[in-house]
Protein backbone atom coordinates (compact mmCIF):
# COMPACT_ATOMS: atom_id res chain seq x y z
CA UNK A 1 0.00 0.00 0.00
CA UNK A 2 1.79 2.87 -1.01
CA UNK A 3 1.53 6.12 1.26
CA UNK A 4 0.22 9.64 0.56
CA UNK A 5 3.03 12.10 -0.28
CA UNK A 6 4.39 14.75 1.71
CA UNK A 7 2.64 17.59 -0.06
CA UNK A 8 -0.80 16.11 0.00
CA UNK A 9 0.09 15.52 3.93
CA UNK A 10 0.73 18.88 4.43
CA UNK A 11 -2.04 20.26 2.14
CA UNK A 12 -4.54 18.38 4.74
CA UNK A 13 -2.86 20.03 7.87
CA UNK A 14 -2.91 23.25 5.89
CA UNK A 15 -6.93 22.77 5.74
CA UNK A 16 -7.13 21.29 8.85
CA UNK A 17 -5.80 24.32 10.65
CA UNK A 18 -7.94 26.70 9.08
CA UNK A 19 -11.11 24.93 9.77
CA UNK A 20 -10.22 24.68 13.64
CA UNK A 21 -8.64 28.24 14.09
CA UNK A 22 -11.70 30.32 13.11
CA UNK A 23 -14.63 29.29 11.17
CA UNK A 24 -16.33 26.53 13.33
CA UNK A 25 -20.00 28.47 13.96
CA UNK A 26 -21.66 28.39 17.23
CA UNK A 27 -24.26 25.38 18.47
CA UNK A 28 -26.93 26.76 20.18
CA UNK A 29 -26.18 24.72 23.03
CA UNK A 30 -22.56 26.70 23.31
CA UNK A 31 -22.13 28.09 27.15
CA UNK A 32 -21.49 31.22 27.48
CA UNK A 33 -19.37 33.18 29.93
CA UNK A 34 -22.67 35.29 31.22
CA UNK A 35 -24.78 32.22 31.44
CA UNK A 36 -22.06 30.30 33.45
CA UNK A 37 -21.65 33.58 35.77
CA UNK A 38 -25.66 33.53 36.07
CA UNK A 39 -25.54 30.20 38.24
CA UNK A 40 -23.25 31.63 41.36
CA UNK A 41 -26.15 32.13 43.23
CA UNK A 42 -27.30 28.38 42.72
CA UNK A 43 -27.56 25.92 46.00
CA UNK A 44 -23.93 25.32 45.90
CA UNK A 45 -22.50 24.10 49.09
CA UNK A 46 -20.59 27.34 49.77
CA UNK A 47 -23.27 29.49 49.77
CA UNK A 48 -25.37 27.13 51.62
CA UNK A 49 -23.24 27.34 54.34
CA UNK A 50 -22.71 30.82 54.34
CA UNK A 51 -26.46 31.16 54.43
CA UNK A 52 -26.50 28.68 56.59
CA UNK A 53 -24.25 30.88 59.39
CA UNK A 54 -26.55 34.14 58.10
CA UNK A 55 -29.77 32.47 59.58
CA UNK A 56 -27.85 31.30 62.77
CA UNK A 57 -26.72 34.50 63.36
CA UNK A 58 -30.39 36.05 62.49
CA UNK A 59 -31.74 33.54 65.06
CA UNK A 60 -29.23 35.27 67.45
CA UNK A 61 -30.63 38.26 67.15
CA UNK A 62 -34.17 37.59 67.59
CA UNK A 63 -33.05 35.84 70.84
CA UNK A 64 -30.92 38.97 72.00
CA UNK A 65 -34.26 41.18 70.88
CA UNK A 66 -36.36 39.19 73.33
CA UNK A 67 -34.53 39.33 75.79
CA UNK A 68 -37.15 42.14 77.36
CA UNK A 69 -40.21 40.47 76.37
CA UNK A 70 -43.16 39.70 78.88
CA UNK A 71 -43.43 36.60 80.48
CA UNK A 72 -47.00 35.64 81.06
CA UNK A 73 -46.77 32.22 83.70
CA UNK A 74 -49.58 30.49 84.96
CA UNK A 75 -48.76 28.51 88.82
CA UNK A 76 -51.11 26.21 90.29
CA UNK A 77 -50.17 24.72 93.88
CA UNK A 78 -51.65 22.15 95.47
CA UNK A 79 -50.90 22.78 99.33
CA UNK A 80 -52.04 21.77 102.94
CA UNK A 81 -50.35 23.56 105.68
CA UNK A 82 -51.67 24.04 109.73
CA UNK A 83 -52.13 27.59 110.70
CA UNK A 84 -50.61 29.12 113.36
CA UNK A 85 -54.14 30.45 114.72
CA UNK A 86 -57.23 28.02 114.79
CA UNK A 87 -56.59 23.94 114.92
CA UNK A 88 -54.00 21.66 114.75
CA UNK A 89 -55.41 19.67 111.85
CA UNK A 90 -53.77 20.26 108.04
CA UNK A 91 -56.00 22.47 105.98
CA UNK A 92 -55.22 22.98 102.29
CA UNK A 93 -54.05 25.84 100.96
CA UNK A 94 -54.20 25.93 97.47
CA UNK A 95 -53.52 28.44 95.13
CA UNK A 96 -53.48 29.20 91.19
CA UNK A 97 -51.34 32.66 90.45
CA UNK A 98 -51.10 34.39 86.69
CA UNK A 99 -48.20 36.38 87.06
CA UNK A 100 -46.75 39.28 83.84
CA UNK A 101 -43.34 40.40 84.59
CA UNK A 102 -41.87 42.45 82.07
CA UNK A 103 -38.01 44.00 82.62
CA UNK A 104 -38.24 48.00 82.25
CA UNK A 105 -34.20 48.41 82.51
CA UNK A 106 -31.02 46.74 83.24
CA UNK A 107 -28.68 49.23 82.77
CA UNK A 108 -27.10 48.31 79.42
CA UNK A 109 -27.25 44.18 79.59
CA UNK A 110 -30.31 43.41 77.10
CA UNK A 111 -29.44 46.55 74.32
CA UNK A 112 -25.66 45.72 74.04
CA UNK A 113 -26.68 41.92 73.46
CA UNK A 114 -29.01 43.36 70.81
CA UNK A 115 -26.13 45.43 69.35
CA UNK A 116 -23.68 42.83 69.37
CA UNK A 117 -26.50 40.56 67.83
CA UNK A 118 -26.97 42.82 65.24
CA UNK A 119 -23.19 43.70 64.70
CA UNK A 120 -23.02 39.85 64.13
CA UNK A 121 -25.57 39.44 61.81
CA UNK A 122 -23.74 42.24 59.56
CA UNK A 123 -20.51 40.12 59.65
CA UNK A 124 -22.46 37.51 58.38
CA UNK A 125 -23.80 39.48 55.64
CA UNK A 126 -20.57 39.96 54.86
CA UNK A 127 -19.54 37.00 54.53
CA UNK A 128 -22.13 36.11 52.23
CA UNK A 129 -21.07 38.56 49.81
CA UNK A 130 -17.36 37.33 49.98
CA UNK A 131 -18.87 33.72 48.92
CA UNK A 132 -21.00 35.31 46.07
CA UNK A 133 -17.75 36.80 45.41
CA UNK A 134 -15.42 34.13 45.67
CA UNK A 135 -18.17 31.94 43.32
CA UNK A 136 -17.87 33.98 40.76
CA UNK A 137 -14.07 33.85 40.28
CA UNK A 138 -13.99 30.51 40.82
CA UNK A 139 -16.66 30.16 37.58
CA UNK A 140 -15.00 32.58 35.88
CA UNK A 141 -11.65 30.59 36.17
CA UNK A 142 -13.09 27.33 35.24
CA UNK A 143 -14.11 28.69 32.78
CA UNK A 144 -10.89 30.28 31.18
CA UNK A 145 -9.20 26.90 32.12
CA UNK A 146 -11.79 24.83 29.73
CA UNK A 147 -11.23 27.05 27.00
CA UNK A 148 -7.50 27.30 27.45
CA UNK A 149 -7.72 23.64 27.30
CA UNK A 150 -9.20 23.32 24.15
CA UNK A 151 -7.01 25.62 22.69
CA UNK A 152 -3.88 23.61 24.05
CA UNK A 153 -5.35 20.72 22.77
CA UNK A 154 -5.62 22.02 19.15
CA UNK A 155 -1.96 22.99 19.21
CA UNK A 156 -1.06 19.97 20.53
CA UNK A 157 -3.01 17.84 18.20
CA UNK A 158 -1.55 19.83 15.76
CA UNK A 159 1.94 19.61 16.61
CA UNK A 160 1.53 15.35 16.46
CA UNK A 161 -0.32 15.32 13.23
CA UNK A 162 3.30 17.39 11.98
CA UNK A 163 5.47 14.57 13.47
CA UNK A 164 3.64 11.28 12.25
CA UNK A 165 3.89 13.19 9.01
CA UNK A 166 7.67 13.01 9.48
CA UNK A 167 7.74 9.85 11.08
CA UNK A 168 5.48 7.74 7.97
CA UNK A 169 7.62 9.49 5.74
CA UNK A 170 11.17 8.63 7.35
CA UNK A 171 9.95 4.88 6.66
CA UNK A 172 10.07 5.54 3.38
CA UNK A 173 13.22 7.00 3.64
CA UNK A 174 14.67 4.30 5.37
CA UNK A 175 13.47 1.87 2.49
CA UNK A 176 15.20 4.09 0.10
CA UNK A 177 18.49 3.92 2.42
CA UNK A 178 18.13 7.57 3.07
CA UNK A 179 18.12 7.62 6.36
CA UNK A 180 19.13 5.25 9.07
CA UNK A 181 17.20 3.41 11.81
CA UNK A 182 18.52 5.26 14.79
CA UNK A 183 17.13 8.57 12.73
CA UNK A 184 13.76 7.05 12.41
CA UNK A 185 13.87 5.90 15.85
CA UNK A 186 14.29 9.70 16.64
CA UNK A 187 11.38 10.24 14.41
CA UNK A 188 9.52 8.03 15.91
CA UNK A 189 10.43 8.57 19.71
CA UNK A 190 9.64 12.80 18.95
CA UNK A 191 6.36 11.30 17.47
CA UNK A 192 5.33 9.28 20.96
CA UNK A 193 6.50 12.03 22.84
CA UNK A 194 3.99 14.28 21.33
CA UNK A 195 1.04 11.90 20.92
CA UNK A 196 1.47 11.27 24.96
CA UNK A 197 1.39 14.95 25.06
CA UNK A 198 -2.00 15.21 23.02
CA UNK A 199 -3.63 12.56 25.57
CA UNK A 200 -2.70 14.61 28.07
CA UNK A 201 -4.31 17.33 26.72
CA UNK A 202 -7.66 15.37 26.09
CA UNK A 203 -7.50 14.11 29.59
CA UNK A 204 -7.33 17.89 30.54
CA UNK A 205 -10.31 18.82 28.43
CA UNK A 206 -12.20 16.30 30.56
CA UNK A 207 -11.01 17.41 34.16
CA UNK A 208 -11.73 20.87 33.17
CA UNK A 209 -14.92 20.55 32.40
CA UNK A 210 -15.92 18.67 35.16
CA UNK A 211 -14.32 21.30 37.70
CA UNK A 212 -16.26 23.62 35.63
CA UNK A 213 -19.69 22.02 36.26
CA UNK A 214 -18.62 21.36 39.91
CA UNK A 215 -18.28 25.25 40.13
CA UNK A 216 -21.42 25.87 38.36
CA UNK A 217 -22.92 23.53 40.75
CA UNK A 218 -23.91 21.04 37.80
CA UNK A 219 -21.62 18.15 38.83
CA UNK A 220 -21.36 15.58 36.62
CA UNK A 221 -23.57 17.51 33.88
CA UNK A 222 -20.12 18.66 31.53
CA UNK A 223 -20.28 21.70 28.96
CA UNK A 224 -19.57 20.56 25.38
CA UNK A 225 -19.04 24.11 23.63
CA UNK A 226 -17.80 27.12 25.43
CA UNK A 227 -18.08 30.57 23.40
CA UNK A 228 -14.99 32.56 23.57
CA UNK A 229 -15.94 35.69 25.58
CA UNK A 230 -14.78 39.57 23.87
CA UNK A 231 -13.46 40.91 27.68
CA UNK A 232 -14.37 44.35 26.30
CA UNK A 233 -13.50 45.36 30.22
CA UNK A 234 -9.71 44.63 29.81
CA UNK A 235 -9.47 47.98 27.88
CA UNK A 236 -10.01 49.84 30.87
CA UNK A 237 -7.86 52.31 32.99
CA UNK A 238 -6.41 51.73 35.95
CA UNK A 239 -6.69 53.97 38.47
CA UNK A 240 -3.55 54.42 40.94
CA UNK A 241 -2.86 52.43 43.43
CA UNK A 242 -3.59 55.23 46.27
CA UNK A 243 -6.74 56.16 45.24
CA UNK A 244 -8.18 52.22 45.12
CA UNK A 245 -6.62 52.08 48.93
CA UNK A 246 -9.36 53.98 50.65
CA UNK A 247 -12.18 52.76 48.57
CA UNK A 248 -10.88 48.69 49.72
CA UNK A 249 -10.64 49.59 53.06
CA UNK A 250 -14.48 51.28 53.17
CA UNK A 251 -16.23 48.55 51.21
CA UNK A 252 -14.21 45.48 51.22
CA UNK A 253 -16.62 42.34 51.98
CA UNK A 254 -13.85 40.53 54.42
CA UNK A 255 -12.90 43.30 55.83
CA UNK A 256 -16.08 44.94 57.22
CA UNK A 257 -16.91 41.46 58.66
CA UNK A 258 -13.92 41.23 60.53
CA UNK A 259 -15.09 45.22 61.67
CA UNK A 260 -18.75 44.38 62.65
CA UNK A 261 -17.31 40.74 64.42
CA UNK A 262 -15.07 43.43 66.68
CA UNK A 263 -17.59 45.30 67.22
CA UNK A 264 -20.29 42.73 68.62
CA UNK A 265 -17.30 41.42 71.06
CA UNK A 266 -17.18 44.75 72.44
CA UNK A 267 -20.71 44.62 72.64
CA UNK A 268 -20.92 41.51 74.44
CA UNK A 269 -18.60 42.27 76.65
CA UNK A 270 -20.47 45.85 77.68
CA UNK A 271 -23.50 43.59 78.26
CA UNK A 272 -21.31 41.35 80.72
CA UNK A 273 -19.92 44.13 82.49
CA UNK A 274 -23.52 45.04 82.81
CA UNK A 275 -24.36 42.09 84.54
CA UNK A 276 -23.06 43.27 87.81
CA UNK A 277 -26.21 46.11 87.65
CA UNK A 278 -29.39 46.05 89.25
CA UNK A 279 -32.23 44.91 86.91
CA UNK A 280 -36.19 46.56 87.37
CA UNK A 281 -39.12 44.83 86.47
CA UNK A 282 -42.80 45.40 86.45
CA UNK A 283 -44.91 42.66 87.58
CA UNK A 284 -48.66 42.48 87.48
CA UNK A 285 -49.97 39.12 89.41
CA UNK A 286 -53.36 37.73 89.99
CA UNK A 287 -54.19 35.01 92.13
CA UNK A 288 -57.09 32.61 93.58
CA UNK A 289 -56.69 30.78 96.76
CA UNK A 290 -58.56 28.02 98.64
CA UNK A 291 -58.55 29.43 102.08
CA UNK A 292 -58.29 33.48 102.44
CA UNK A 293 -56.20 35.33 104.43
CA UNK A 294 -55.79 38.90 105.23
CA UNK A 295 -52.33 39.34 103.54
CA UNK A 296 -53.10 37.89 100.26
CA UNK A 297 -53.83 39.46 97.18
CA UNK A 298 -56.08 38.38 94.52
CA UNK A 299 -54.81 41.40 92.37
CA UNK A 300 -51.59 43.17 92.46
CA UNK A 301 -48.88 45.33 90.75
CA UNK A 302 -44.89 46.64 91.80
CA UNK A 303 -41.89 47.30 91.09
CA UNK A 304 -38.49 45.01 91.63
CA UNK A 305 -35.57 46.26 92.20
CA UNK A 306 -32.84 43.34 92.14
CA UNK A 307 -28.78 43.97 92.35
CA UNK A 308 -26.95 40.85 92.68
CA UNK A 309 -24.50 41.31 95.46
CA UNK A 310 -22.44 38.59 95.02
CA UNK A 311 -21.69 36.35 91.44
CA UNK A 312 -18.43 34.69 92.89
CA UNK A 313 -15.80 34.72 89.99
CA UNK A 314 -18.54 34.06 86.92
CA UNK A 315 -19.03 37.22 85.43
CA UNK A 316 -15.47 38.35 85.85
CA UNK A 317 -14.53 34.86 84.19
CA UNK A 318 -16.81 35.88 80.92
CA UNK A 319 -15.67 39.19 80.89
CA UNK A 320 -11.82 37.91 80.71
CA UNK A 321 -12.81 35.11 77.88
CA UNK A 322 -14.67 37.69 75.79
CA UNK A 323 -11.36 40.43 76.32
CA UNK A 324 -9.36 37.72 74.99
CA UNK A 325 -11.60 37.01 71.84
CA UNK A 326 -12.01 40.87 71.58
CA UNK A 327 -7.68 40.96 71.14
CA UNK A 328 -8.08 38.14 68.68
CA UNK A 329 -10.18 39.90 66.61
CA UNK A 330 -8.54 43.40 66.66
CA UNK A 331 -5.36 41.29 65.92
CA UNK A 332 -6.64 39.21 63.24
CA UNK A 333 -8.61 42.88 61.69
CA UNK A 334 -5.31 44.69 61.31
CA UNK A 335 -3.59 41.32 59.57
CA UNK A 336 -6.36 41.18 57.28
CA UNK A 337 -5.76 45.02 56.44
CA UNK A 338 -2.29 44.12 55.65
CA UNK A 339 -3.31 40.75 53.34
CA UNK A 340 -5.88 43.31 51.17
CA UNK A 341 -3.61 46.55 50.80
CA UNK A 342 -0.86 43.49 49.87
CA UNK A 343 -3.22 41.96 47.63
CA UNK A 344 -4.26 45.22 46.24
CA UNK A 345 -1.33 46.22 45.37
CA UNK A 346 -0.19 43.09 43.58
CA UNK A 347 -3.28 42.91 41.20
CA UNK A 348 -3.11 46.61 40.29
CA UNK A 349 0.96 45.52 39.42
CA UNK A 350 -0.28 42.78 37.71
CA UNK A 351 -2.91 44.32 35.45
CA UNK A 352 -0.30 47.00 34.42
CA UNK A 353 1.66 44.61 33.71
CA UNK A 354 -0.26 42.53 31.88
CA UNK A 355 -2.08 45.55 30.10
CA UNK A 356 1.24 47.35 29.15
CA UNK A 357 3.89 44.88 28.98
CA UNK A 358 2.52 41.34 28.50
CA UNK A 359 0.23 42.12 25.77
CA UNK A 360 2.14 44.06 23.84
CA UNK A 361 4.91 41.11 23.53
CA UNK A 362 1.97 38.56 23.00
CA UNK A 363 0.44 40.90 20.19
CA UNK A 364 3.72 41.13 18.32
CA UNK A 365 4.80 37.43 18.96
CA UNK A 366 1.65 36.55 17.11
CA UNK A 367 2.60 39.09 14.45
CA UNK A 368 5.59 37.33 13.87
CA UNK A 369 4.33 33.86 13.85
CA UNK A 370 1.48 35.01 11.00
CA UNK A 371 4.16 36.61 8.99
CA UNK A 372 6.54 33.65 9.80
CA UNK A 373 3.63 31.19 8.83
CA UNK A 374 2.92 33.32 5.57
CA UNK A 375 6.86 32.98 4.90
CA UNK A 376 6.88 28.98 5.15
CA UNK A 377 3.84 28.71 3.22
CA UNK A 378 5.31 30.74 0.43
CA UNK A 379 8.53 28.58 0.51
CA UNK A 380 6.60 25.73 0.60
CA UNK A 381 4.86 26.55 -2.82
CA UNK A 382 8.10 27.04 -3.97
CA UNK A 383 9.13 23.70 -2.66
CA UNK A 384 12.09 25.28 -1.08
CA UNK A 385 11.44 24.37 2.35
CA UNK A 386 8.74 21.87 4.12
CA UNK A 387 8.06 23.47 7.46
CA UNK A 388 4.58 24.55 6.76
CA UNK A 389 2.90 22.24 9.10
CA UNK A 390 5.39 23.21 12.41
CA UNK A 391 5.21 27.01 11.38
CA UNK A 392 1.04 26.18 11.97
CA UNK A 393 1.66 25.33 15.07
CA UNK A 394 3.81 28.16 16.15
CA UNK A 395 0.65 30.09 14.91
CA UNK A 396 -1.74 28.02 16.81
CA UNK A 397 0.65 28.74 20.42
CA UNK A 398 1.12 31.84 19.50
CA UNK A 399 -2.46 32.34 19.42
CA UNK A 400 -2.97 30.94 22.76
CA UNK A 401 -0.43 32.68 24.39
CA UNK A 402 -2.75 35.89 23.56
CA UNK A 403 -6.12 34.44 24.96
CA UNK A 404 -4.04 33.19 27.99
CA UNK A 405 -2.87 36.82 29.16
CA UNK A 406 -6.43 38.45 28.62
CA UNK A 407 -7.98 35.41 30.42
CA UNK A 408 -5.52 36.55 33.20
CA UNK A 409 -6.45 40.14 32.98
CA UNK A 410 -10.12 39.49 32.79
CA UNK A 411 -9.94 37.74 36.24
CA UNK A 412 -7.15 39.90 37.29
CA UNK A 413 -10.03 43.21 36.71
CA UNK A 414 -12.76 40.62 38.69
CA UNK A 415 -10.41 40.43 41.88
CA UNK A 416 -9.96 44.08 41.74
CA UNK A 417 -13.57 44.70 41.67
CA UNK A 418 -14.27 41.80 44.40
CA UNK A 419 -11.32 43.80 46.80
CA UNK A 420 -12.87 47.12 46.26
CA UNK A 421 -16.20 45.83 46.65
CA UNK A 422 -17.94 46.86 43.84
CA UNK A 423 -17.22 47.29 40.14
CA UNK A 424 -14.44 49.38 39.18
CA UNK A 425 -16.00 51.76 37.01
CA UNK A 426 -18.61 52.36 40.40
CA UNK A 427 -15.29 52.73 42.40
CA UNK A 428 -13.70 55.34 40.19
CA UNK A 429 -17.03 57.34 40.34
CA UNK A 430 -17.31 57.70 43.76
CA UNK A 431 -13.56 58.88 43.77
CA UNK A 432 -14.34 61.59 40.97
CA UNK A 433 -17.12 62.72 42.95
CA UNK A 434 -15.35 63.11 46.26
CA UNK A 435 -12.98 65.49 44.35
Amino acid sequence: MSRLPSKLWLNCITCLFFLTAGCAPALAGTLTLEAALATAESAHPDLLLAQADRDSALADQHIANSNRDTNVDLEGILRSGRPTTGGQDFTSDNSVRLTARKTLYDFGRSSNAELAAQYELNAREADLTTVLDNRRLEIMARYFDVLLADMQYTTDNELMSVYYVSFDQGKDRLAQGQISSVELAELESRYRDTLEKRNASAQRQRITRAMLANAMNRPGDLPDELEDPKLPGNQRALPDYEALLPILLDNNSRLRAQQEMLAASQKRMESLRADKGPTLDAEVQAADYSRTATTRDSLSAGLILSWPLYQGNRSDSRIAREMAQFNKLQAGTEKLKMDLTQALLETCLEINQLQSTARGAAQKYTEYRDLQLERSRGLYELELKSNLGTSMVETSDAKLRARRNEYQLALSFARLGALLGKPLSEAVTIKRNEK
